[in-house]
Parts: C-alpha cells; structure tokens; sequence
C-alpha cells in the first residue's frame, strides 16, 4: 500500500507531497486543482511507466499527435509527450526538470521524494555499437547497442546525436528514441507490463469493453456475489446478471443484462439507466484490483446522492476484504457527506482521508482530513470540495 506520494513537474502538479494516505482516499478540489493528474501520477507509479499505459493516457487527453504531411517524427512525439511535463517545458540537460514521483523519505531538510523513486525526462543521447568476444564461445562475438546520454557541454560535439525519454526507476530503466512515426514501436524497447491488479475507471458512467473484459475475469466465481450485492442498491430483485453479444447493431459489442425476480425475460442492464450501469463498472474494477489499486475519477458520476451512502459501504467492505487501495476524485458535496458518514462509522479505517486540492500562489497545495476531521467539518458544514 502506498503510504505517502509525492509528485515534481507532472502536468500542472508542480511539487506535491502527500505525506499520509490511507486505506481509501477521497480527492476533491477546484476545476484544475490537479486531481485527474494526481490519479494519473498514481497510475503511472503503479505501472512502472509503462509507454504503453502513458500513451493511453495521452490518447484520453487528445494531447497524442498523429504524424501526417511527411512531418518530422521527433517533431510530433516531442509534441505528445511534452504533454506531460509542467507547462509543458522540455529540457534536455536540466535534470531538475524531471518528472519525479515516488514515497517520501524524510533528511535533515524535511519531506522529499524518495531518491529511488520513478522519473522521466527528455534527454538527447548517442548509440554506438559495442562487440566484445563471447566467453563461452571465443570465435563468436557479441554484439550490443549502447545509449549514453548526453550533456550540455557536450551537445556540439554530436552531429549524429538523438532525441529520446529516458525512464528510470528503482528495478527498470529505458531510453525510449523518438524518431519514430508510430509511438506503439516505442513500446519494443520497455518490458514492464502493465499489472493486472491496477484499475482506472475514467469519468465516463458505461465502460462497454472494459466491463466485459472484467466480467470474464470473474464469471463462475464466488465474486460474482459482491457485483450482485451492489447493484442491489439499485435494483433488489435482481438475481442474476451475464453479459451477452448485442446483434441490434452493427459492430461487435457485448452487453451486460440481468434477471429479475419473478420476471421470465432479460433485460438489458443500459436500459436501467446510468446510475446502475456505473455502479457495475465501478465494482467490477474493485474485485479485479484485489491485492492492488483501484482509482476512479468523479466516482459519484450517474449517481443519485440517496445510493452514494450505500455504495461507500460497499467499497469499504470490499477494499478491506480484497485489500485495494483506493483513491477517488469528486465535485459532489453529497460523495463527501457520504463518504465521512460510512468512514465514521466504521472502526477499521481510520487511516482514509479526505484530501482537498488547492491553488495557493499559483501552485497546487493540499489540505487532508482524517476521519474526526472531516466529521467536525461535515458537521458544521466547513466547505470542504
């Protein structure tokens, strides 16, 4: 479980440190406060920076830009990725202007991010070509490739030199080049995967294709119960739900629909609305992130602030039982009177927490509420989003 976070030069999260989190944590805050990145930033540490997943994230933004008209490949990548980094400066040598993230650690000055923590930057590199005698077999040589980067000092002294992200952390590195015209051919040079216990839940109530994907994980399991239980909020009489092959349209898409009690026909799950069809999509990423973490952007999203209370005991029940960590975002007032409601009456979390996002100076600080906290604030209604 993450403890504490801290976060230098992601999007507009400039220097962040987030120095107690809990079991679940509860994000709020202005438009452009940074609570979309903050998840982005968790999710990133969570994959080991895997390109693929950034470049996912890109891609939600619109921020990844195709080549087209014979451009310059470095051109349009450096374009994309430059996305990610604080006003969207790039600095090939100044390595202060990496994107760090990663736990604190405390020194004699306080609070900073650990120094094995996860960083990115752009960076401009030579590749020279090594060979060395194989030891096993002596008339055989090995051959390899060797990407050293390159400073400041010596940028003039390489005509031949490349433009490339550097990915670092305490168990992987890469040099990812980006002459390339098609980013997924970056994704050759960086093994980690992506794991399975990590789940994003974006803004968007019906995830159609991530749902039946989860589903498959679970179907025919004793899971299947906690997924009926919470859509039970909504719907008491149903007993079973499937997903089935939508043949009204045109493109393959598999749908999830239900029994009722006492009803001889399905029913497509849609047809009953959001509320219901986030609530699948939200508990489905849970019992999929056991053993990891689940974040969720405008958890309340489709919701009727009367079920919000009822969910919040879901996920917490479920988050202890299945050990997931989370971290959501909301706008609602109603999410976090919900929300402080079921963390107070639950003796096992004490450790979750509210945290609000803020611009102070033009930088983004945070305020966080524990539980006595945030139920002192709710209860003499202290604006707290």
């Amino acid at each position: 479980m993450i403890s504490t976070f801290g976060i230098k030069n992601y999007r507009n999260l400039n220097n962040l440190q987030l120095k107690s989190l809990g079991r679940i944590n509860l994000i709020t805050g202005k438009n452009n406060t940074g609570k979309s990145a903050l998840l982005e930033a968790i999710s990133i540490y969570t994959t080991k920076a895997d390109i693929s997943w950034i470049v996912s994230l890109l891609q939600e933004r619109g921020e990844y830009y195709r080549n087209s008209n014979n451009s310059d490949p470095v051109e349009m990548n450096l374009k994309t990725f430059s996305s990610l980094f604080c006003g969207r400066k790039i600095s090939f040598f100044d390595v202060y202007s990496a994107i760090q993230i990663g736990q604190l650690e405390d020194n004699l000055f306080g609070s900073e991010i650990s120094s094995t923590s996860m960083t990115i930057r752009i960076i401009k590199f030579f590749e020279e070509i090594i060979k060395q005698p194989n030891l096993e077999n002596e008339e055989r040589i090995i051959t390899r490739r060797k990407k050293t980067i390159i400073d400041e000092k010596e940028d003039k002294s390489y005509t031949d030199s490349q433009i490339g992200i550097e990915i670092k952390g305490k168990d992987f590195y890469s040099i990812l080049p980006l002459d390339s015209d098609r980013p997924y051919r970056l994704l050759n040079y960086h093994q980690n995967k992506i794991s399975e216990n990590i789940q994003y839940i974006r803004t968007r109530n019906i995830e159609s294709e991530l749902n039946g994907r989860l589903w498959d994980n679970i179907a025919l399991s004793t899971k299947e119960e906690f997924l009926i239980r919470a859509l039970k909020i909504i719907e008491p009489n149903i007993e079973r739900l499937t997903f089935i092959n939508n043949t009204t349209t045109a493109r393959q898409e598999r749908i999830p629909v239900i029994k009722l009690k006492n009803e001889p026909n399905i029913i497509p799950l849609k047809s009953m609305g959001d509320g219901i069809n986030r609530i699948l999509t939200i508990i489905l990423a849970l019992i999929n992130s056991d053993n990891g973490y689940l974040l969720i952007d405008e958890v309340e999203n489709g919701l009727h602030y009367t079920v919000q209370e009822k969910l919040w005991n879901i996920i917490f029940d479920l988050a202890k039982e299945l050990n997931v960590q989370i971290f959501a975002t909301t706008h609602s007032l109603d999410c976090i009177k919900s929300f402080e409601k079921v963390l107070n009456s639950q003796n096992d979390f004490n450790d979750c927490k509210l945290i609000r996002l803020d611009i102070i100076n033009n930088l983004i600080k945070q305020v966080e509420y524990d539980a006595n906290e945030l139920k002192v604030a709710s209860n003499q209604e202290i604006e707290i989003r």
